[in-house]
């Protein structure tokens, strides 16, 4: 390393975000930037461990030690090919990755200050874009084709490995637009869509090719085509089945958050059709990520007030003893959109949905306890039978998803993402792409 003591000396700094009054105006990415003088002060405190459980962590297996300590000697060709060995897109998992790495660091057990690994990585693939690292390459074609259905990050990843082996790769995109939960999942203001366009451009120069508005028959797949990668990733969301569900203005969470991302893109809504919180009282059901990019979509289109609850108790701050170090913590995390305002309540679940003239204007909710198992299972829930009406114009729904079931595919059709696993994260999608490739060059080659 070049620096081996200046974790001692340099504290951790984030970029942080942009003023929440500044910020909440428009769809623009909320995140800021180091300059490069003070990303290398960062990079630098890296400690080089002997055993790196950053590494670890990570489901994709980046070597931070590696590239931070190109990134640090100012080498940032050296530190963009060594990121870009073990990830297709560090554009996007710099972008919203929860940062497992950062976790596991050895400087979050001992001084509680990480190294700001994602955000490193992300100034690594802005700046090897900017001085023109990135540029298409041309691979020897082997004659055989592979389609890939789902434009995903793991049908992405998938496309891109397969391609870089040697394949003719077709990718098949349902939706009018390439970037699947990338594009229609994740607001502008966590992930800017021109850094998806980028990326297609650079893919399609390379010789991928993708079809949109193409959906697939599973139980048909098209025909041509030596294997197949199933990357539709999880398209049921959870319900909830209680009574005065019909009622007008209660959604799934993504019909709200891609209806926004189309409308950035240019398309237009009828009255009728728009989904907005302008004016209105938001009540989003769900604690994860998802739910929280209702909140900042919301407080962005001037909602009156948002609420957040979820059915699951309030973590605690800071430690988790049942998650400890080098674990993923088990803790209340406060996302940009929290900080952006809304309400956030625990140990409440929803009973019905109270109406006006067919339009929804409440939910009854009420207060759960969670007991011991006695079997040493998941926790009862207990209702208490403290119920109250919340205050709601627009609910939406971010519970989850339902994990996809799937037909008997022949022997040359391999799942990949979400739809192999379930829900998941962008970083573990691109890793379920990078092995469906792998497996599909194992199976091709040997046949």
């Amino acid at each position: 390393m070049g620096n081996p003591k200046a974790f001692l000396t340099v504290p951790r700094q984030e970029a942080g975000y942009r003023p929440i009054h500044d910020r909440i105006l428009d769809f623009g990415e909320v995140e800021q930037t180091l300059n490069t003088s003070d990303r290398k002060l960062q990079a630098s405190r890296c400690m080089d461990c002997g055993v790196p459980f950053c590494h670890w962590a990570c489901p994709l297996g980046n070597r931070p030690p590696e590239f931070q300590d190109a990134m640090y000697k100012g080498k940032w060709e050296e530190a963009y090919s060594i990121l870009t060995h073990t990830n297709d897109f560090p554009e996007f998992t710099g972008r919203i990755c929860p940062a497992l790495c950062e976790k596991s660091c050895v400087l979050k057990l001992s001084i509680d200050s990480p190294v700001t690994i994602r955000e490193d990585e992300a100034a690594i693939i802005e700046a090897a874009f900017r001085e023109g690292y990135v540029k298409p390459q041309h691979y020897t074609r082997n004659g055989k084709k592979v389609a890939v259905i789902g434009s995903g990050p793991a049908g992405l990843a998938a496309a891109n490995q397969l391609n870089r082996r040697g394949y003719e790769v077709t990718v098949f995109e349902k939706l009018e637009y390439v970037g699947g939960l990338l594009r229609f999942g994740i607001p502008n203001f966590k992930l800017n869509k021109a850094i998806i366009d980028r990326r297609i451009r650079v893919m399609e120069a390379e010789g991928v090719v993708f079809h949109t508005d193409a959906a697939s028959d599973l139980n048909k797949l098209p025909e041509g085509f030596d294997a197949y990668c199933i990357c539709t990733g999880t398209p049921q969301a959870r319900d909830l089945n209680i009574p005065g569900r019909d009622l007008k203005g209660i959604h799934f969470a993504l019909e709200f958050l891609g209806q926004q991302n189309r409308v950035l893109a240019g398309q237009q809504f009828s009255k009728e059709e728009r989904i907005t919180a302008k004016g209105k009282h938001v009540l989003v059901i769900g604690g994860g990520d998802t739910g929280s990019d209702c909140i900042g979509t919301s407080n962005r289109q001037e909602a009156a007030s948002v609420t957040q609850i979820e059915i699951m108790p309030k973590p605690p701050v800071g430690h988790n003893p049942t998650t400890p170090w080098p674990q993923w913590p088990q803790v209340l995390k406060t996302s940009s959109s929290h900080e952006e305002g809304c309400v956030r309540r625990w140990c409440l679940t929803s009973n019905k949905f109270i109406g006006k003239n067919g339009h929804v204007s409440g939910v009854e909710v009420e207060e759960v306890e969670w007991l011991p198992n006695p079997d040493g299972g998941r926790p009862i829930l207990q209702p208490t039978g403290k119920k109250e009406t919340l205050k709601a114009d627009l609910v939406l729904l971010a519970m989850g998803f339902l994990r996809p079931e799937h037909p008997q595919y022949a022997e040359n059709v391999f799942l990949a993402g979400d739809a192999a696993t379930g829900a998941s994260l962008v970083v573990r999608c691109i890793a379920g792409g990078r092995k469906a490739a792998a497996d599909i060059d194992a199976y091709l080659k040997q046949k």
